[in-house]
């Protein structure tokens, strides 16, 4: 199904957004404006303004805001359900489980509910607000998994493809067969090349370096893989770094997408994040998608926040020395975790997918391309989070760059089988539901400790939203 998301005075397709960056960098400056402008443009200015942040009868809506509410049961769901999915979401921000949220709820096409609530910045006391820009981490994944199936549409690779056909620098991968407490490894060659199937679906053996005492996990956090300075270096340490297992032997959630975005680079002669806004961020009106937060911008990023035990409270993390700071325009334009972007941007993309390619007239993927993502690829013993240490998720597989619930039953959740979703490191999460047509996207900034007796947010919030529905 296609649908259209309407501002309040009808259909605008706004293709370029540098009207709307204007107005955020006259908001970002306070309109302290050193030219010289007659009295019948300050007046439009103004009007400009007033209607941006307000929302009335504007082009401007299209690209701000998926669109209004348009209430519970125009949506399909009863007003009480959606009433106590947002008294929920609510209480659990006032217990402090997390400092603040966004949260929004659209099926076939309507929004049944977009509100916020809490603080994006404890220290300053900033609220949370719709504008508000958030570290997605992971759920980059998504999006360099759509730049990928474009130029798979375009028949510039293959999922049967050996992935060093377009890495050659992978051609002489070793796996790591055993290991001791001493620092003593032994290593084996490939029996064959991953390919391009298993490097989406994070079974080429690939590690990550966000966990496990293994050498390759260790060597990841050792090269500082995550923190190179673009992704030629990423992948010169990667090609140096033994996989953890033969290709498609096990499921390890890995580096695999950086690689991705690596590969998408090569592929389309472009820098990845160019390639990002030229084909996904600028037809879908995603103008707060970006790999770094501009100057301008930076009074609306949001913080990360832990629970600290002593002061019986929510504080912000302090900034990792050790990674680059999202104020850099430089910083290396991660696949698997470096997109900063706003609740209005991601729901865009996620009703994007919802339209199995489409929306508002955009074309982004056919749906042959959307279908294939959210259809589960791993092998039937592999479930997601799978391998020799801990078992896997039941009837939850991959696909590409998304985890699909193919057995809702061995999954033990109300969601519909086909489900696909994923998050983010510091909270953010989504899923889409393609048998109603429907997705849930929650914005949040926290990570580390949690408050003792913290709700399960995500649990709470899908069993509310399957109870809501009419």
């Amino acid at each position: 199904m296609n649908y259209e998301w309407l501002s309040p005075g009808g259909s605008f397709k706004i293709k370029r957004i540098e009207i709307q960056r204007q107005i955020g960098k006259l908001l970002a400056r306070r309109i302290q404006m050193k030219i010289t402008i007659n009295a019948r443009l300050q007046k439009l200015a103004l009007a400009l303004v007033t209607t941006f942040i307000f929302f009335n009868n504007s082009a401007l809506a299209d690209t701000s805001w998926p669109q209004n509410e348009v209430g519970a049961s125009a949506a399909g769901f009863s007003e009480r359900g959606i009433a106590n999915l947002d008294a929920a979401m609510e209480q659990i921000v006032a217990d402090q489980d997390v400092a603040g949220m966004i949260w929004m709820l659209a099926k076939d096409g309507e929004v049944a509910t977009f509100e916020t609530a809490g603080l994006a910045r404890v220290n300053d006391q900033t609220p949370m607000t719709k504008d508000t820009l958030f570290r997605i981490y992971s759920m980059t994944k998504p999006v360099t998994g759509v730049a990928l199936m474009m130029l798979h549409e375009e028949g510039l690779w293959n999922f049967d493809d050996p992935v060093s056909k377009h890495i050659p620098e992978f051609e002489n991968l070793k796996v790591l067969k055993s290991y001791d407490d001493d620092g003593n490894i032994e290593l084996a060659p490939l029996e064959r090349q991953p390919t391009m199937r298993e490097l989406l679906n994070h079974s080429a053996g690939f590690g990550y370096g966000l966990g496990g005492s293994d050498p390759v996990n260790s060597a990841f956090r050792d090269q500082a893989v995550l923190a190179s300075t673009d992704l030629d270096e990423l992948v010169a340490k990667v090609a140096g770094i033994p996989l953890l297992s033969q290709p498609g032997e096990q499921y390890y959630y890995s580096v695999a997408v950086d690689l991705q975005g690596y590969i998408v680079q090569e592929l389309s002669g472009q820098k990845f994040g160019d390639f990002l806004n030229e084909r996904i961020f600028e037809p879908l009106g995603m103008s707060d998608s970006r790999f770094y937060v501009s100057d301008e911008d930076e009074y609306r990023f949001a913080e990360v926040h832990n629970w600290d035990e002593e002061r019986n409270r929510l504080v912000q993390r302090p900034h990792r020395p050790d990674r680059p700071s999202y104020l850099d325009p430089n910083r290396m334009e991660s696949g698997g975790g470096g997109l900063v972007s706003s609740t209005h941007d991601y729901a865009r993309f996620l009703q994007m997918l919802v339209n199995e390619g489409e929306l508002d007239g955009a074309r982004i993927l056919t749906p042959e391309s959307v279908r294939i993502m959210r259809t589960n690829s791993l092998r039937d013993e592999l479930d997601i989070g799978g391998g020799p240490d801990r078992p896997g998720r039941a009837g939850i597989g991959f696909g590409v760059d998304f985890a699909v619930i193919y057995d809702p039953e061995l999954a033990e959740t109300a969601q519909g089988p086909g489900t696909y979703y994923w998050s983010g490191a510091a909270g953010t999460w989504f899923w889409i539901d393609p048998s109603q047509d429907m997705f849930w996207l929650g914005m949040i900034q926290a990570q580390g400790q949690r408050r003792p007796g913290a709700a399960n947010m995500r649990n709470v919030a899908i069993d509310l939203i399957y109870d809501a529905l009419e």
